[in-house]
């Protein structure tokens, strides 16, 4: 099921306002993407169960020391997640993606953690299961994964969005690796949208729960659009961030903006979460340009 024409729309203003704004200002994006490094990192993580707060993955990812005892894999996961992400914001401009730089990825991802799996898919009797949902055998990953790719890369007509959805949640069941996989997932969504000049996207750990849901939507009905709105409410979040940003607005939090408005905030932050006001977050807390009070 396509992203609606209202959608569509919302996104195609939002990026020209962006493409106009961008120019000269590569060093303020650049920062902002460095900013949310942690952020990314620690969703994607907590998503994957990960014990680390977003206070302590910062400080992982500056070399700091926690306060308490966290096990060294959680570690390497925070740090060799962050350092793809950054590695992503020259490589997505190269190439489209292919089979090897996924697996060159899942090599970043999982190096120093288990190195036995790292850079390649399940081989015969690995098997996976998420749930009671069970991968497909070891023996299609190869024929399957280049399939996915080809479609992704090959389809002109469909809605950018729809095809980096349709692309995750085939990604996904086919969960190709032993581990890494919801992880390496959402980098390639990240990866594609860079590739078109998009911004980076953040799947929150909050709200995981839609996302689990999206998956089940598409096993059980190939229904693709819970993952399409997903995917478009993180775009259009991402794009207001920037936006907001790059006019130099001073930035206050919706909880203030619905006080300067006389507004209940539970209103605002519903308006926030379908992104019908130019809110965004900021590790966890919803903010607003200043100029729209």
């Amino acid at each position: 099921m396509p992203t609606s024409n209202p959608t569509k729309s919302k996104i195609k203003i939002l990026k020209q306002d962006y493409d106009i704004l961008r120019v000269g200002k590569n060093t303020l994006l650049q920062m902002i993407d460095e900013a949310e490094i942690s952020e990314m990192v620690y969703n994607s993580n907590a998503i994957e169960n990960s014990t680390l707060t977003l206070k302590e993955t910062e400080k992982i990812l500056l070399e700091m020391e926690v306060s308490r005892d966290v096990s060294l894999r959680e570690v390497f996961e925070a740090k060799n997640l962050a350092r793809i992400i950054e590695y992503l914001r020259t490589k997505s401009q190269e190439i489209e993606i292919t089979k090897d730089n996924i697996i060159l990825l899942h090599q970043m991802l999982i190096g120093n953690i288990n190195d036995d799996i790292a850079g390649r898919f399940r081989k015969i009797g690995e098997y996976v299961r998420v749930g009671a949902y069970i991968a497909p055998p070891p023996e299609h990953i190869d024929k399957a994964i280049e399939d996915i790719i080809v479609e992704y890369t090959s389809e002109h007509n469909m809605y950018f969005i729809d095809k980096i959805a349709k692309f995750h949640l085939d990604f996904e069941n086919l969960h190709p690796f032993n581990d890494g996989n919801g992880r390496i997932g959402r980098v390639l969504i990240n990866y594609q949208l860079q590739h078109l000049g998009f911004p980076n996207l953040i799947i929150r750990d909050k709200e995981k729960q839609k996302y689990y849901d999206g998956f089940k939507e598409y096993r059980d009905s190939k229904n693709t659009k819970p993952m399409e709105k997903i995917l478009a409410l993180a775009l259009m979040e991402s794009l207001h961030k920037r936006i907001t940003y790059l006019n130099g607005e001073p930035i206050i939090t919706l909880t203030e903006y619905a006080s300067k408005l006389g507004k209940p905030a539970p209103v605002l932050l519903n308006a926030a979460s379908r992104q019908t006001i130019p809110a965004f977050r900021e590790k966890g807390v919803w903010k607003i340009g200043q100029k729209n009070s």
